[in-house]
């Protein structure tokens, strides 16, 4: 476990890390609902059980601040899902960095990942962290509602959500 200080204005918080554990696992899947909609995440074309997926979480006083979940196949690290209740403060920094130290571990050449083209902060965040754009998998949303019919039709700012764009950093 990772415990981390991070100073704000007047504030400290004092943050650990910590691998998703069965002590964490019924926290973390009703956070994961909570924040899209169902146990499940489906990316191109192929769903994720969030009950099963290795990750970490940030926490404060026992409460979750950020949650990242991974899948290792073929010595390639898919980031499935990170959520921070509190942007701006370095925690989805911190999930990342022990995901890519995690991956480096387990000797993956690189960790990629799945956004859609509404979430334009989540291009800037990861692109700011060494992530490029590798691909964009046009009306890929579509196929995904499918399977997950809970996926909104609009997102971010009224965007319609069509496309997968995949983001990588090699190691």
């Amino acid at each position: 476990m990772t415990v981390i200080l991070i100073e704000m204005e007047e504030y400290f918080m004092k943050i650990q890390i910590k691998e998703i554990d069965h002590t964490t696992r019924s926290q973390v899947v009703r956070f994961i609902k909570d924040n899209w909609g169902s146990g499940i995440m489906v990316v191109k074309g192929r769903v994720h059980n969030m009950e099963e997926l290795p990750g970490f979480i940030a926490i404060e006083n026992n409460h979750i601040l950020g949650i990242i979940t991974y899948n290792i196949e073929n010595n390639q690290c898919e980031i499935v899902s990170l959520d921070s209740s509190k942007e701006n403060n370095g925690i989805g920094s911190m999930l990342i960095e022990r995901v890519i130290k995690n991956a480096q571990g387990e000797k993956c050449n690189r960790v990629w990942l799945i956004t859609t083209n509404d979430n334009t902060k989540a291009m800037r965040f990861y692109q700011k962290r060494g992530f490029t754009m590798k691909d964009i998998y046009v009306n890929a949303v579509k196929e995904s509602r499918k399977i997950k019919p809970e996926i909104p039709m609009f997102g971010n700012d009224g965007v319609p959500i069509l496309h997968e764009i995949e983001f990588e950093k090699e190691l």
